[in-house]
């Protein structure tokens, strides 16, 4: 069994105790909003971690469904509060949120789905005990506090700064740490080993692992943003440059750019995501080809990858022996070989 099959073997009890706790009910438009995105389902990749891990270390589907659940209805109503934030066009192949129901509705009904998430790890502590449950609590909300940080340091760049002069790989990787490597791949890992009740050296395993991975996953999906097919991504192509984020392409072309492709660069930038042109983003697309800026990032993303992988490799014989042990590796090696 690889990952992906793993996931898809658990998808529908992760969305059904997700329904149990967002039901359709009066009045019925607001919750059909927050069900929207829950319907949508996206790739379940954070919930399959925790439950492999949760798996790797001996727990059982039971165990781990409610910090699983918790974990993909935290993904649905933050991609929800993103997109209002970035003014999205799509997710999962279908119109944003805020484009079908409006900002203000839309916003609104986020906050069903967070309450609904805290209820979920509320009753998991009920389940195991306020020891385990508390610990697994406490480790989810810092997870989650990490990665609202990180949107604020992203967002601050995006609307207040505007300068990529003033951007660099350290800012990139700061904030990847926060949205991506904690929050897509070592929280949802450290969490299901926590449910599986895994010793304190297999969580730093884990994170270091997760690390590694999670930068490759997130420049992967730099490279995919301008590079994959709209509906099998999921996402308008070009969004991270009309919305204005830092990514390695954009960074590597900055950096090589002469001073006059720089000051155009920055002046792109400096406008709102609906003030840019088709002109503006191919004018940035084409120093990103000129420079070979896509490139560059699938060497760096490469590199990550494998430096993951050889960990997996390195720490093979200090984590359980099981199936579950190759399921990890399929799943390290699905974040930086992918084409959504």
């Amino acid at each position: 069994m690889d990952f992906k099959e793993f996931a898809e073997k658990y998808r529908n009890d992760i969305y059904k105790k997700i329904c149990e706790y967002v039901p359709v009910r009066e009045p019925s438009g607001h919750y059909k909003i927050m069900r929207d995105y829950i319907d949508r389902q996206g790739k379940y990749r954070r919930p399959a971690l925790l439950l492999l891990t949760a798996h790797l270390y001996g727990a059982k589907l039971n165990d781990a469904i409610l910090p699983a659940a918790a974990q993909q209805l935290s993904e649905d109503w933050i991609l929800m509060q993103d997109d209002i934030e970035d003014d999205s066009e799509l997710r999962r192949g279908k119109p944003a949120a805020q484009k079908l129901y409006g900002w203000i509705h839309s916003l609104n009904a986020t906050n069903t789905g967070q309450m609904a998430m805290w209820k979920m790890l509320k009753d998991y502590i009920l389940q195991v005990g306020d020891k385990k449950g508390t610990k697994i609590y406490d480790r989810f909300y810092d997870m989650l506090s990490y990665v609202v940080e990180g949107q604020y340091i992203e967002n601050t760049f995006i609307h207040d700064t505007k300068d990529l002069s003033k951007a660099d790989e350290f800012l990139y990787y700061r904030i990847v740490d926060r949205k991506t490597c904690s929050y897509t791949v070592y929280g949802p890992m450290v969490l299901g080993a926590m449910v599986g009740n895994a010793p304190k050296k297999d969580l730093e395993i884990l994170q270091e692992i997760g690390q590694k991975a999670g930068i490759a996953f997130q420049i992967i999906d730099d490279i995919l943003d301008m590079t994959a097919d709209e509906q099998e991504f999921g996402k308008k192509r070009n969004g991270d440059l009309y919305e204005g984020k830092i990514t390695i392409p954009v960074l590597h072309a900055y950096e090589n750019a002469r001073k006059p492709e720089r000051t155009k660069m920055n002046a792109v930038y400096k406008k709102k995501r609906d003030e840019k042109t088709v002109g503006d983003i191919a004018f940035i697309r084409d120093l990103i080809e000129k420079y070979k800026g896509i490139e560059y990032a699938r060497t760096i993303a490469d590199r990550y990858g494998k430096e993951a992988t050889s960990l997996v490799k390195k720490y093979r014989k200090q984590l359980p022996d099981n199936q579950y042990r190759d399921v990890l590796m399929s799943a390290i090696q699905e974040m930086y070989i992918r084409k959504k």
